[in-house]
């Protein structure tokens, strides 16, 4: 996920934005109709979070980190005032012609760089939301605290995660335990 998320070109405006789209979604672990529908005002940099409006016009309110935060400060200052016109309104993401980013697009922009990378052709957005939550709970986050992030109503819709990291936590205890290896 990280490489995925690095991979656009900072060195040009609309790579920012895509660095910003990918960071976002990753970093607050958001479906990407979430992301499609962010406006200026959901963001508040100061305290690093954003208000995101989910599944069945849920509201919460999600947590980014200082990289996702600092890529987001230079795509609100430098860049996406070069997309603005008068048909822009206050979508956070905006495509060349100053319109929000439609959701077709992000996908296809995640494809995009997930393709130049080498990596497999079902990389997608979610992909990124999935990596969000299975850190997380590798980290040793609380499964509800999970739950609540991503804005699932039911602790059965988060539980498909930990699969993962179930046979993560059977890896690392066979290749740590002292008393996980074969008996004599």
């Amino acid at each position: 996920a990280s490489r995925l998320v690095s991979s656009p070109d900072i060195s040009k405006g609309l790579g920012v934005r895509d660095r910003a789209l990918m960071e976002v979604i990753y970093a607050a672990g958001l479906r990407v109709s979430e992301a499609e529908n962010l406006n200026v005002g959901d963001i508040n940099l100061d305290s690093m979070e954003i208000r995101v409006i989910g599944k069945g016009s849920k509201e919460r309110v999600v947590l980014v980190g200082e990289v996702a935060r600092d890529v987001l400060d230079l795509y609100l200052g430098r860049v996406r005032p070069t997309l603005i016109n008068r048909e822009s309104g206050i979508a956070l993401f905006l495509n060349r012609y100053g319109l929000r980013l439609s959701r077709r697009s992000i996908q296809k922009k995640v494809r995009r760089y997930a393709s130049k990378l080498g990596l497999p052709s079902g990389v997608k957005p979610h992909t990124l939301r999935h990596s969000f939550a299975t850190h997380l709970l590798e980290g040793g986050a609380d499964l509800r605290v999970v739950q609540e992030l991503l804005g699932h109503s039911s602790p059965a819709t988060t539980q498909i995660y930990t699969h993962v990291t179930r046979t993560k936590a059977e890896e690392i205890y066979h290749s740590t335990h002292p008393r996980a290896g074969d008996s004599d």
